[in-house]
Parts: C-alpha cells; structure tokens; sequence
C-alpha cells in the first residue's frame, strides 16, 4: 500500500474521523435536499444516506457493544426506509424514523463520553462538538417525521409522500435549533409544540454549556 494512502481500519481511529464524517453530514443537510428534486439521482441520494449512517456505527466507538446495537438499529431502519419504494406505508416509515432516533440518540452519547473524557481542547473535540450539534438537528428531524407520520397534521404542512417528510422536516429541525423561527412551518398538536420548544430550549443550551466547558478547558491547560 502507499505511503500517503491510510488502511481503513486506521482511518476509522484516527483524529480526522470526525472531519470526515463531520463533511458527510454537512453533504446530507445541504447537496442532498438540493439534488433530491431530481429523479434520476435520487437512488444514489438514498444510497449515500445509508453509507452516511453505517460509517456513524464505525467512526464514533471501537465498543463491540455499540457496534452491534449500532449495526442493528441501523438494519431497522435502513429495511423501513427501503421498503417505502416497493410497499408505501406510514407505520413502516415511522417504525424507521423511530428506530432513527435511537440510532442518531446513540451515536451521539458515544461521541458525548469520547468528548467530556478528553483532558485538551485539540481540533478532533472541536470536530466532536460541531458534529454534535448537527447530528442533534437530525435527530429531532427524526423525531418530528414520527409525529407526523403516526399522528398527520401535527404540523401545518400538506405533504402527499410519507418518503418526503424527512427532508422537511430537517429543515425545520435546524430552523428550531437556532432559534431562527421562519414561521413558514409551524407545529399544531400540543406535542409538536412541546418537542419543537424543547429543541430549541436544548440547542441554545448545548451552545452555552459546551462553548463554556472548551473555554473553561482550554484556560485550565494554559495555567498549567
């Protein structure tokens, strides 16, 4: 093998694993929604998802334990999510979107232990802490399709397709965790509404807690 070419297994631990991965979901939130419009792309849009989230399983923890919990909630999923080509169903799609809150849920506890045991600030926490904040965008963009899914109308939009309120919903998921508030998707069913101001409560608190916690770190190691 070359010299400047890395072996999977040490990609997989090394400290741009993040970068990487960080750089696949940036891909997912902004290239996939703008080519997803086109047909004929759009099965290798679908394709690109499931590696994105396979590569989560591998990159995030070495655990035995969490990969195999990781392997199988994706599995979960990933039959959910493929099965909406040949048998549209909603109880199928929200049994997916659910098993994707866990999953997301669980790489991002992973990633949560790796960061917080960290004694430095070096660039792989900063890779961690942005990674985090997007994949818990995700994660609610999960939770949210679920709601709509299991109870329609939970949300003042009309979508015909159960397989196109991902991509809605994500977008609204990063709205509410900024705190940007378009106004153009509003929640209606008292547990939207809850869900939605608990993300927005979560979002702004993760970026005062973690940016106080790197800072606190950071000073911590330049006195010693």
């Amino acid at each position: 093998m070359p010299r400047n070419l890395i072996a999977p297994h040490k990609w997989m631990h090394s400290k741009e694993r993040f970068l990487i991965l960080l750089c696949l979901i940036l891909g997912l939130v902004v290239i996939v929604p703008i080519l997803n419009r086109f047909t004929a792309v759009r099965l290798f849009l679908d394709i690109f998802l499931t590696a994105n989230f396979i590569s989560m399983v591998y990159v995030v923890s070495n655990k035995k334990g969490f990969v195999i919990a990781g392997f199988l909630l994706v599995a979960v999923m990933f039959v959910a999510f493929w099965m909406q080509y040949f048998f549209p169903n909603r109880i199928i799609a929200a049994i997916g979107m659910l098993t994707g809150v866990f999953f997301v849920g669980l790489v991002i506890s992973s990633i949560l232990g790796s960061m917080f045991r960290s004694d430095r600030v070096d660039r792989e926490i900063i890779y961690m802490a942005i990674l985090l904040y997007l994949l818990a965008a995700l994660m609610w963009a999960f939770l949210y399709t679920f709601l709509e899914l299991l109870e329609p109308a939970s949300f003042n939009i009309d979508l015909g397709h159960p397989k196109g309120f991902f991509l809605v919903f994500q977008y609204y998921s990063f709205v509410t965790i900024t705190t940007l508030g378009y106004g153009d998707i509003t929640p209606v069913t008292e547990v939207a509404k809850a869900f939605s101001v608990l993300e927005a409560v979560c979002g702004q608190l993760y970026l005062v807690v973690v940016v106080a916690w790197l800072v606190g770190m950071h000073v911590s190691n330049k006195s010693r």
